[in-house]
């Protein structure tokens, strides 16, 4: 029997010989990997007000809407979003008054428009023969004109809040992307 204890003294020193190994084996492992220098990445990361000014938009809504107020909605948001947002449009508003589809843009004022003041301000489209106002024109109704779209609507009316009401349609070359084509192609179409 002696024999037999020998062996399994023997047995269990190999077994803690070779659990203290593994133990240590690991603990130097470790060592050499929190040795080694870190990777760092190459790659720029985009600051946070570069990622939120592309992320999203803020936008004024206005008039005949539930709750007017300023929003925050992601980028690429439609008007239709925004009205949304502030709780749709009430009883009052003016059906078609806005293009729904239209893209948003950053600090811009969207006024839903009653029934009744739709009918007061709205001039008629050139193609039903009536002159745009360049002065009571909303957004809309500036883009019914050739070649007028969303960013120049908008800098039309940048344009007569910053300096007051057009006195004269050659005032509209003032307006930045309104060069002497542009002007000649609309001075027939508004008036003031």
């Amino acid at each position: 029997m002696a024999g037999d204890d020998a062996r399994w003294r023997l047995g269990a020193g190999a077994a803690v010989v070779l659990v203290l190994g593994a133990v240590g084996g690991g603990v130097v492992q470790r060592m050499v990997v929190d040795a080694q220098p870190a990777v760092v990445s190459a790659t720029p990361v985009a600051s946070s007000t570069e990622t939120s000014a592309t992320a999203e938009v803020v936008v004024d809504v206005q008039g005949a809407v539930a709750h007017p107020g300023v929003y925050r909605l992601p980028g690429g948001a439609r008007v239709l979003d925004a009205i949304a947002r502030a709780g749709g449009t009430t009883e009052e508003a003016a059906p078609g008054a806005l293009n729904l589809a239209r893209t948003v843009v950053d600090g811009e004022q969207l006024l839903v428009p009653t029934a009744g003041e739709q009918a007061e301000a709205a001039p008629a489209s050139p193609e039903e023969g009536a002159l745009v106002s360049l002065n009571r024109a909303d957004q809309a109704a500036l883009e019914t004109l050739p070649r007028v779209g969303p960013t120049l609507a908008l800098a039309i009316i940048a344009h007569r809040e910053e300096h007051g009401p057009f006195t004269d349609i050659a005032q509209l070359d003032d307006v930045p992307g309104i060069g002497p084509a542009l002007l000649s192609a609309l001075t027939p179409l508004v008036t003031l």
